[in-house]
């Protein structure tokens, strides 16, 4: 029984796109609140210091121009200063003297109506924090009317601690700027979100290609960011890879369905003829020994086939022993040899003065030396030159194998490794999947050395076979 997953799925420019908003608008409410704050400090202190500036303007008059005026000039004159303060609001402005009691004012009606108290304007501090009756608060600035040593009042500036930080236009200024790098911030977000949700769009589309078994995927390559160019760059590799795989099974197929059907048909055919006495005596046990061939041959395709898969899957053990790499070239030579019919090659070795030792399984030593030497065999067409020679190394031996045959052609060096590759001119001259070679390298790897073509031309061919020296 199989279990909804109910887990909404969401495209990947939304979910990039709204999380994206999510961490600007916490930004932006952050720098908001603390711009707030910021601006209303920032515009107490401003008050603050042009009603100090005020009260000593004030003072500055007083002592300047004459100490007496008229109480109706000297009103007039307070009413213009607190209109033209730079404030939003009308602050209260006093004229007291020594004892605090008040000689003008700004504003007829005002906290104060006839006297401040002397602790007041006694107190050291200029700027003073004062609660009224209604349990407000005041802000207090003043300013001494003095001239030389003879104090003759003073000028008292007082604004409520309410219109001190009273902000208005600031908040205005401030949330129109925070709009417009929300709206430039979710501008910005959205198109990135786009530009690099887009490939990563091609390749899930490309990927759902693949997975229909269509390998001919077109992905743009122009991206810029290192990581989805590397993301693209490496699907469109793997695709190539998948259509190369999937036509390299398709031949595989076709190749196993031709070499098996081929000796099918003929034992069928000649057990047919035998049964049917078609044929008698040396002529049937012939056609028997024909049937016994066609067996083998097919015998050991099957076997080349289960041993490939099983090497594959890591389920082949390697049996590790100390071997003289002399001892195992000669052996193996000699049992090739024993295998071959009258016209077998003429092989040559060559071997160093000193006993190399190596560590390796004999056994898959003998199948690469000999699928090196069934190649070499295959690749004359009449007699020829096989050489076999070791040569030692400060880290590694090296074992040539070297023969005087075709060649291989130089389109097709690069994929004479690949699994169930088979060259042209071998494919219909010489049966076979097409696993010996990339079976031997495998072998070779897992032995801790390595098979390579060292050369191929015209006049023949040379494999090398490395492995590391005994310790």
């Amino acid at each position: 029984m199989f279990m909804k997953n109910n887990k909404k799925r969401i495209p990947l420019q939304r979910y990039w796109t709204t999380r994206y908003l999510y961490t600007l608008a916490v930004g932006l409410l952050v720098v908001a609140v603390i711009s707030a704050i910021w601006i209303r400090h920032q515009t107490f202190e401003s008050r603050i210091n042009i009603m100090n500036f005020m009260a000593q303007e004030i003072s500055n008059r007083f002592v300047n121009d004459e100490p007496v005026r008229p109480e109706e000039d000297v009103r007039k004159f307070l009413e213009e200063r607190g209109q033209f303060s730079n404030m939003e609001s009308n602050p209260y402005i006093y004229i007291v003297n020594t004892e605090g009691v008040i000689l003008s004012s700004n504003r007829p009606q005002s906290p104060y109506e006839q006297r401040i108290n002397p602790t007041v304007l006694n107190n050291e501090k200029q700027v003073q924090k004062l609660t009224t009756d209604e349990g407000g608060s005041l802000y207090l600035v003043k300013q001494p009317i003095q001239v030389g040593s003879v104090l003759f009042g003073w000028v008292v500036v007082m604004e409520t601690e309410d219109n001190l930080y009273h902000v208005n236009q600031e908040y205005q200024q401030l949330f129109i700027i925070i709009a417009v790098l929300a709206l430039m911030g979710w501008a910005a977000i959205y198109f990135l979100s786009k530009r690099l949700s887009r490939p990563i769009k091609d390749v899930a589309k490309a990927a759902r290609q693949v997975q229909e078994g269509n390998y001919n995927i077109q992905l743009p390559s122009e991206a810029r960011e290192e990581e989805v160019y590397e993301l693209v760059h490496s699907f469109k590799e793997m695709s190539q890879q998948l259509q190369k795989l999937e036509g390299l099974r398709s031949e595989l197929l076709a190749g196993v369905t031709h070499e098996l059907k081929t000796p099918i048909t003929s034992v069928s055919g000649l057990l047919q003829a035998v049964k049917d006495d078609v044929v008698s005596g040396e002529e049937a046990k012939e056609f028997l020994d024909i049937s016994l061939k066609e067996t083998t041959k097919m015998k050991k395709m099957v076997e080349d086939l289960l041993a490939f898969n099983s090497f594959v899957a890591n389920a082949v053990p390697m049996t590790f022993e100390t071997h003289s790499v002399h001892k195992l070239v000669q052996e193996t030579i000699h049992q090739w040899e024993m295998t071959q019919d009258d016209q077998r090659p003429d092989i040559s070795i060559s071997l160093p003065e000193q006993e190399l030792q190596v560590r390796v399984d004999s056994v898959r030593f003998q199948q690469i030396i000999t699928n090196l030497l069934n190649n070499a065999n295959q690749a004359m067409e009449a007699t020829g030159q096989i050489s076999v020679s070791v040569k030692e190394e400060p880290e590694c031996v090296h074992i040539d194998v070297q023969d005087t045959g075709t060649g291989i052609p130089e389109e097709e060096q690069a994929f004479i490794f690949e699994r169930f590759y088979r060259g042209e001119g071998k494919k219909y001259k010489v049966g076979g999947l097409g696993l010996g070679l990339p079976f031997s390298k495998m072998i070779a790897q897992a032995m801790d050395g390595d098979l390579e073509l060292l050369s191929s031309s015209e006049s023949g061919t040379t494999f090398r076979f490395t492995l590391p020296k005994e310790k």
